[in-house]
């Protein structure tokens, strides 16, 4: 089961990121809580989210468009990150977010888990073909998705070896190189 958990937006994460002992603090215990969350196979995705003023809203009506430059009013309807579980209920992931770290130190944080629909429960609904499209482009995105982690890897693998070679050589070049000659004194 597929559940995005949000972390409810607060004045303060409106103002943006104020670092502080207690931010530290925050992102020390957060680390901690996310590491048991992928070691036992619920995170799939998170992201903190910036203030709504960096955000816009497109409102549909009477078939046009109206853009909405944030920030926006009622805080208490923000969000200010998010995570994106796998779990087997919705009894699991209220037990995983009750050992969530407080997201907002310093202030009451508020977590909201929504469960995702699957494509099954819309079989009844949605034509067949359409069914077997959106299948094809969740296989494709699974298909980015791995291959975009593959060139992460590689990267950081490529990274680290040149930064041990560029290492290694400088250590090389410290042993033969010679030491400065002082200046002799002009008479």
């Amino acid at each position: 089961m597929k559940v995005l958990v949000f972390v409810k937006a607060t004045p303060n994460s409106e103002q943006g990121i104020k670092p502080g002992p207690e931010l530290d603090n925050m992102f020390i215990e957060m680390g901690k809580f996310n590491e048991q969350l992928i070691k036992a196979g619920i995170m799939q995705e998170a992201d903190g989210l910036k203030p709504s003023s960096a955000g816009k809203r497109i409102q549909f009506k009477d078939g046009h468009t109206l853009v909405i430059d944030g920030p926006f009013a009622e805080t208490k309807e923000l969000v200010a990150g998010y995570w994106v579980w796998n779990v087997k209920s919705m009894d699991e992931a209220v037990e995983w977010a009750r050992r969530c770290p407080n997201p907002m130190p310093g202030e009451e944080g508020m977590l909201e888990i929504r469960p995702c629909y699957s494509l099954e429960e819309f079989e009844e609904f949605v034509p067949k073909e359409e069914v077997a499209h959106e299948l094809e482009l969740r296989k494709q995105i699974s298909r980015q998705t791995s291959d975009k982690g593959k060139r992460w890897a590689d990267a950081g693998r490529k990274a680290a070896k040149a930064k041990a070679k560029a290492k290694a050589k400088g250590k090389a070049k410290g042993v033969a190189k010679r030491r400065p000659s002082r200046a002799k004194a002009k008479k």
